[in-house]
């Protein structure tokens, strides 16, 4: 070898005509993000439990779930600038690592604190999944098929969420709370270890189009990082659309398994899976459709994929309405399921859509920045739920969750209206 040529530091993947091992990469990431979504989803279907053993309130049980996304928002802008700058493969397995144990420590939890403590740290391990796996996978997925991995990486959201919620359920009915916990952080810790030998990092912005200008980030401090992103107009808009959709979504994983146990009198085990397994579900068909559909809507639209998501929206206003006003559990699954699938249609390009309004040498720092700002202003949704359930009862609380999607419809319409103007 010659002294003089460069040391490679990074494990490079297979050339671009290889599109088996990009596929392989999504598939090891859904994954990954499976387990991202179970062991987060895990303790809602528990707080029956939680609320005998520690003796808490609602608004208690609404701290916990809420301490979760405080400390996952505001580790976001973080978890963007060190995924714009350091191995994505790095960070997605030493979080899935991190946020693993977290979860087998929550078992150990002795007082209402410690349950606090570990969502909040279980928050800041998952803060650094999501802005380096979606920059990673935009590096193996083009503009051609962007949408469509990014799908089929967004139904593992739903798959975990089922598994999660309705496994802790099953667990927790015979087997006692803590279950749960031990089960999911041990076996994340082994998936861990299994792709550390299978998972392999990429240059960034390697499928880009050729006629794209090459844009690198060598010298760029974090400030401008930060202050370019918010000089965005798109991507303020659609960072806004986000945070409005997030709370829907976490009112809906929060108090839905409590909802059905006071309300409809199911079991914990059946409460557990009915809150989760009708809407996760059909979130996946949902989610798969939206990918396709807006791939082939964007070469011909501009801002195709932002009328993907106002499609969405706009459709699955109705069904969340009846879900909190039924009293039926045959509407309610139908509800339920309706819902999750017009909310697919949206998830599927929550990142795709702002990848194209933002520099790729800026995909994980935007990332960061939009999930955290997302999830710090949903973090009130499950404390404000618990507060106007007291006052007006769970379900017309649920259900008037239904006036935010209408609202967030038009103004993705018309943001997608903008980005034809940008274009």
């Amino acid at each position: 070898m010659d002294p003089t040529e460069p040391i490679p530091i990074l494990s490079y993947a297979p050339p671009r005509t290889d599109r088996t091992y990009a596929w392989l990469v999504v598939a090891m990431l859904w994954f990954v993000c499976l387990f991202n979504y179970a062991d987060r989803q895990a303790i809602f279907s528990v707080f029956p439990l939680l609320k005998s053993r520690f003796n808490l309130s609602d608004l208690q049980l609404g701290i916990i779930g809420s301490s979760f996304m405080w400390v996952y928002a505001a580790a976001g802008p973080l978890a963007g600038l060190v995924g714009d700058r350091v191995s994505r493969k790095a960070l997605i397995l030493g979080g899935l690592i991190f946020w693993s144990l977290i979860t087998l420590a929550t078992a150990f939890s002795t007082r209402y604190p410690h349950l606090i403590l570990f969502r909040a740290l279980e928050g800041l391990g998952e803060a650094f999944y999501f802005p380096a796996s979606m920059s990673l996978i935009s590096d193996y997925h083009g503009p051609k098929t962007r949408s469509r991995a990014m799908a089929i990486h967004q139904s593992s959201v739903y798959a975990g969420t089922i598994l999660g919620g309705s496994a802790s359920g099953i667990l927790g009915q015979y087997f006692g709370w803590k279950s749960g916990f031990y089960v999911f952080g041990i076996a994340g810790i082994i998936l861990a270890l299994l792709l550390t030998l299978m998972l392999r990092e990429i240059p960034r912005g390697r499928d880009e189009p050729q006629t794209r200008e090459p844009q690198s980030l060598p010298n760029e401090d974090v400030l401008t990082s930060l202050f370019a992103f918010f000089a965005n107009p798109m991507a303020i808009l659609l960072m806004a659309i986000f945070i409005g959709a997030n709370s829907v979504a976490a009112v809906f994983l929060t108090w839905m398994p409590s909802y059905l146990r006071t309300s409809f009198g199911m079991s914990l085990a059946a409460a557990g899976v009915n809150a989760t397994l009708w809407m996760q579900m059909m979130s996946v068909v949902g989610v798969i459709c939206g990918g396709i559909f807006a791939d082939q809507l964007a070469k011909k639209i501009a801002g195709g994929r932002m009328l993907t998501q106002a499609a969405g929206l706009l459709l699955g206003f109705p069904f969340i309405a009846l879900a909190g006003l039924t009293r039926s559990v045959p509407i309610l699954v139908a509800a339920m399921s309706g819902f999750g699938f017009f909310k697919g249609l949206y998830d599927a390009n929550i990142w795709a859509a702002l990848y194209d309004v933002v520099p790729l040498n800026r995909r994980a720092v935007s990332v960061g920045l939009m999930n955290a700002v997302g999830w710090l202003g949903a973090s009130a949704a499950p404390i404000a739920i618990a507060y106007t359930a007291s006052q007006y009862g769970m379900g017309p609380s649920i259900s008037a969750t239904s006036l935010i999607y209408l609202g967030l419809a038009f103004a993705m319409a018309a943001t997608a209206r903008l980005k034809k103007g940008f274009m």
